[in-house]
């Protein structure tokens, strides 16, 4: 690795020492249930960018860390102390990939915590045991060779379940999940075209590819500020899985009738968005009711439909409780069209959100499915006979995908399952060895199926 930062003077070696104090500070949170989101936030905002691009390195590399803690510190140290040794251990652990020197890792990982009142006493433990760490790093890694976790940086049962769902492509999968995932955008068909937006991209030294129908992905992430006519509405940030939703549930709809269409679970308000797009380019009188169950979650469907130029019904409401919102939503009449994004483990999108795989729980599984099972009940009979539904969830794990499916059908036999996409992995084909079942372009792991109400 090239160029790497090596902080010399006292002022950069105390700025490093609070990067790894930070960095170990939201990893300590994570591992008390909360989200990466929201222990980002707690960080200082001038540190934040920092913290953010170490945390994401340290969670994808927390299985050896952790593996590599238990051998230099069998019996477990408190949880702030613990939080530090790992962040450096995840960091410093394939001195190719570190950030900084293995050893300006470790002496760093003792200043932030001599300069911490919570830590300070145990600042000599934390040395010797990184300082053993640098001495002994080829025989300690090798003896974590043989533990799963430590090899894929997933839960073991997050691993086990993989195999068993996708026996053929499971390792595909899990290196797919520990890349950072690229930075992708809808163009959006009011406004431009992919190849007019990759020319304005470029001229401003912005390189990207095209991805899907109206998907560019770039190079390397910009703030969204940077990008040409971003607060226009020109474009947004989503990923090719997820561009996928709209064309799959509204093409073939007719155009000139109006027509009633509802995104049951819509937050941020991403595939809401699109689907107006797509009604917009077409002149289609389509009438659009978008759900959220949380009010301040629902402000961020505004905000983004706001910045696109599009208005929608939304409502702050349960999805599974129509009868709080089915008359105001549609004054009683059934629905031509549903897009139920529902509630899942999010297993699809760890490349984005690593902190997943360490916060989820597999009985997670099994209440999230039974979740998605009462909303595709609550839903169905708000669909009118010969109109459509379209069922995603952001996962790889076929009981919140093909086994839900499979169970909705056999209980439900005026459905019918259209052609669909089904399972996408994380990944790209056209890089060596990913899995062909992606069809062409980068996209995340999701799942859907089309569903037809018998007429």
């Amino acid at each position: 690795m090239s160029a790497r930062p090596h902080p010399s003077s006292g002022a950069a070696s105390a700025a490093l020492s609070r990067l790894l104090d930070a960095t170990a500070t939201a990893l300590q949170a994570i591992r008390a249930g909360q989200s990466g989101t929201a222990a980002l936030a707690a960080t200082d905002a001038a540190l934040r960018p920092a913290v953010q691009a170490l945390l994401f390195q340290v969670l994808r590399n927390l299985g050896r860390a952790q593996a590599l803690r238990r051998l230099l510190a069998p019996r477990k140290p408190p949880p702030r102390v613990d939080a530090l040794l790992c962040t450096a251990l995840a960091l410093a652990w394939a001195p190719e990939s570190a950030p900084y020197e293995p050893f300006t890792l470790v002496n760093q990982a003792v200043e932030a915590a001599k300069r911490s009142p919570a830590m300070r006493g145990s600042a000599a433990f934390i040395n010797a045991c990184l300082r053993r760490f640098l001495r002994e790093r080829e025989t300690l890694v090798a003896a974590t060779q043989g533990d799963e976790t430590a090899v894929w940086n997933h839960p073991a049962w997050w691993i086990q379940r993989l195999r068993r769902d996708h026996p053929q492509c499971w390792q595909q999968i899990l290196q797919a999940n520990n890349a950072p995932a690229p930075m992708v955008l809808r163009v959006s068909r009011k406004k431009s075209t992919p190849a007019l937006y990759q020319q304005a991209l470029a001229a401003i030294n912005i390189e990207s590819t095209a991805v899907g129908d109206w998907g560019v992905a770039l190079a390397r992430p910009v703030p969204v500020q940077q990008l040409p006519g971003f607060d226009e509405g020109a474009v947004s940030v989503q990923d090719a899985a997820a561009q996928m939703a709209a064309p799959l549930l509204l093409d073939g709809l007719d155009a000139g009738r109006p027509l009633r269409l509802l995104d049951a679970c819509a937050a941020p308000g991403g595939k809401t968005a699109h689907l107006l797009e797509w009604a917009a380019a077409l002149q289609a009188p389509w009438q659009v009711t978008a759900l959220e169950v949380d009010a301040a979650r629902a402000e961020r469907i505004h905000d983004n439909l706001r910045r696109l130029g599009l208005s929608a019904q939304v409502l702050v409401a349960d999805a599974g409780k129509p009868e709080t919102w089915w008359q105001q939503a549609s004054g009683g009449e059934p629905f031509d069209a549903i897009l139920l994004d529902a509630p899942c483990t999010a297993s699809g999108i760890v490349r984005r959100h690593p902190d997943v795989r360490w916060l989820r729980r597999e009985s997670d599984v099994a209440q999230l499915a039974a979740l998605q099972a009462r909303l595709l009940a609550a839903l169905w009979p708000l669909l009118r006979p010969g109109g459509r539904m379209l069922y995603c969830t952001c996962s790889v794990f076929r009981a919140e995908g093909d086994a839900q499916i499979q169970a909705f059908l056999a209980h439900n036999t005026d459905a019918r399952l259209l052609p669909s996409a089904g399972h996408l992995f994380p990944g790209s084909p056209d890089k060596r060895g990913a899995l062909r079942d992606n069809g062409p372009g980068e996209h995340d792991g999701f799942f859907y199926a089309l569903l037809q109400k018998a007429a």
